[in-house]
Parts: C-alpha cells; structure tokens; sequence
C-alpha cells in the first residue's frame, strides 16, 4: 500500500468514520449513547489490529509497540468515566509512547533504531547486522538517539496538549448526547493535527539520521549520495 494512500486510510479510519458514528449512530440505530462512543473508539482499535495482525503480518519491535499502544486504548474505551479522568484515559496510548521512547535511550537501544531498519530495509540478518554496526559508529548512534529524543519530545507536547483539551472541550456527563459530540470535537482536532505533527516530528528525527549516515559512506563520483543505492555504498564502506 502507497504511503500517501495508507495515510488518508489511516486518516478515515481514525477519525472520520469514528466522528461520524459519534455524532449520528444512537439517532440512527436507536442504540444508546454509550454504544455509540464504544463503537467509535473500537473502529480504529480495530483497523490497527487488523492491518499489523491480518494484513501486513510484519511482526517487530515496531509493531509490537504499536499493538501494545492500540491493546491499551482498547481496553480503556470499556472505562465509562468523564472529565478529569477521561481526559487522562483519552491521553492514555500518548504517555505509553513517551515511555517506551525515553525507556529505549536508557537501556541504549533508541527506538529510532529500529525505524532505520525498516527504512534502509535491512530485511536479512545479514544486512541487519552490517546495518548495526554503520549505526553503531558515533555520530550515526548520536542521530539515533537525538531522533528518539525528538520523538519521545513531540509525544510529551502532543499528550499535554491532548490532556487539556479534553479537559476544556469534553466537559459533558459521560453517555450524554452531548459528551460524544464533544468527544468527536476534540478527535476532529487532533486525529488530524497529531497525525501531521507526527509526520514532521518522524520527518525531522529520520533526517537526522540520514544526514549522520550518509556522512560516514562514501560518495559515488558524478551521484549525489541519496541517488545511490544504499546497499551498494554499504558494500564500498566495508571493503575501503
């Protein structure tokens, strides 16, 4: 699946459909209100799920941690509370994320590690290991772990920010007609504005990556390095 198409999915799934089943399927249905804030917050539960379990069936450290994130909202949606501590179950996977990114730069394996094996496509354990010790040398282990700070800094922004806004927005009782169209307010702001943030914070943490790796490979005469084949500057990097 094309990244752009994967993003307007992940953009549907996550917020728009939720929004629309939050606004209109206990008029539409007769069900209760409280049915309806269940089904919308399962919907993206689910498509996760599905997508890691069923469809893509790559099964990482990446993937485990994003399972672990969605398994924790799912479980939450079935913690029927308002105010205070709703705004703290909502902000709930966000905390849970910044956890596992500072927990990754203290035990001293950053978790943007991981997201450059995936990218450089280090789909063998032979490129694995030679991709380990390019990352291993110091300025590229340096850009890894202040990409995984990065990260982890935008996930602290994003879960204060997420925080207060339920807290201002979502002031209804919970299993009001108005607490769900309060709730989707709130995920009509920040599915999409965290989602963007995201890119750009993952954006700005691979470039500095990239800008580190490329530093230590060599350059092919005539090509700048990013029209060179990853692989094939890794094989001149070794034999020089």
């Amino acid at each position: 699946m094309k990244g752009s198409t994967k993003l307007i999915l992940d953009i549907v799934m996550g917020a728009v459909i939720p929004i629309l089943v939050l606004n209109n399927f206990a008029r539409l249905t007769g069900s209760s209100e409280t049915t309806a804030y269940i089904v919308a917050a399962l919907i993206p539960v689910i498509y996760v799920l599905t997508d890691t379990f069923v469809i893509s069936r790559k099964f990482n450290v990446i993937t485990s941690y994003v399972a672990l994130s969605t398994i924790i909202s799912g479980a939450l949606v079935f913690w029927q509370v308002d105010g205070v501590r709703f705004a703290a179950k909502d902000t709930a996977a966000l905390v849970v994320a910044t956890v596992v990114f500072l927990g990754s730069m203290l035990i001293g394996k950053p978790m943007m590690q991981f997201f450059a094996s995936q990218v450089f496509q280090a789909d063998t354990p032979e490129k694995q290991g030679k991709l380990g010790i390019l990352l291993a040398q110091p300025g590229a282990r340096q850009s890894l772990f202040l990409g995984t700070g990065l990260i982890a800094g935008y996930n602290v922004i994003a879960a204060i920010v997420n925080f207060f806004l339920n807290l201002n927005i979502v002031t209804a009782k919970f299993g009001e007609t108005l607490f769900n169209q309060q709730v989707a307010q709130v995920n009509g702001i920040t599915r999409v504005a965290f989602t963007i943030a995201s890119l750009v914070a993952f954006g700005l943490a691979f470039t500095l990556i990239y800008r580190a790796v490329f530093k230590v490979l060599p350059k092919e005469e005539g090509k700048s390095q990013f029209e060179s084949d990853f692989w094939e500057l890794m094989a001149k990097w070794e034999n020089k």
